[in-house]
């Protein structure tokens, strides 16, 4: 199948890592996944018999195998300083930002020029994006996973 390349904004908070397990959560309760024991070009949420937990679904080999092609993919978000591994989101940093963007502070707009930062399958990225007046005001998360 390949790797899949996802991306979601949500609402800013201050702490990156709770922001992703809200994320995580969300899509696995609606079930926008892919599931390795359904059938291509189908979500999760097709099936009535998917997993009821998280643990449920990452318990089966397949789906350890292939992944879900979402976020659900990743567990945790790095802290400064530590190197990006299988399942990891790294925050750009602001020379990122600066170097993408010309912008330590990027908008929505600016997420299409922050693209290529994700480098490798089964890794993540995540950008606070501000308003026009320098505020933060959303997160976007975006990267590839799956086989």
């Amino acid at each position: 199948m390949g790797a899949s390349g996802w991306g979601y904004v949500v609402a800013y908070q201050p702490d990156l890592g709770a922001a992703l397990d809200a994320l995580r959560q969300k899509v696995f309760a609606e079930g926008d996944y892919w599931w390795a024991r359904g059938e291509l070009g189908h979500s999760a949420s097709d099936y009535d018999n998917r997993p009821a937990t998280m643990r449920e679904l990452f318990a089966d080999e397949w789906v350890q195998e292939s992944g879900t092609h979402s976020i659900l993919d990743m567990y945790r978000v790095l802290g400064d300083g530590e190197k990006p591994d299988h399942g990891t989101v790294e925050p750009v940093t602001k020379a990122e930002a600066l170097q993408y963007t010309g912008t330590e502070l990027p908008t929505r707009e600016h997420v299409v020029a922050m693209g290529d930062l994700v480098r490798d399958r089964w890794f993540g990225r995540c950008v606070v994006l501000h308003d026009a007046a320098g505020q933060p005001q959303e997160i976007y998360f975006w990267g590839f996973s799956g086989d």
